[in-house]
């Protein structure tokens, strides 16, 4: 690979990457897992709902631009799998849900 090409590629994830990977994962999430989530540009995050009036989980993009994050980083699951994302945060978002 070109020398020029292996820097760009070691380089840390820009904001503007961040949030389109966040946008991909809100609408995976809309789409086919039926779960409220609003993109927030200026806080670089996105805020997904469960179905029970409470607090929104706040999911960023960590780990060098490797993982979805949420509850305080404890949770994560990889940026390249949107639809496993979308699927792990339904299922905690929807968690204190009774049939």
């Amino acid at each position: 690979m070109n020398y020029i090409f292996m820097r760009l590629a070691s380089l840390p994830l820009t904001p503007a990457t961040e949030l389109l990977q966040l946008e991909r994962l809100q609408l995976r999430l809309l789409q086919t897992e039926h779960v409220v989530a609003s993109l927030r540009p200026e806080l670089e995050c996105l805020l997904v709902y469960g179905p029970e009036p409470c607090l929104p989980v706040h999911v960023f993009v960590g780990y060098g631009g490797a993982y979805f994050s949420w509850q305080n980083a404890e949770k994560r699951h990889p940026v390249d799998d949107i639809e496993g994302a979308a699927q792990t945060l339904a299922a905690y978002v929807n968690r204190d849900r009774h049939p």
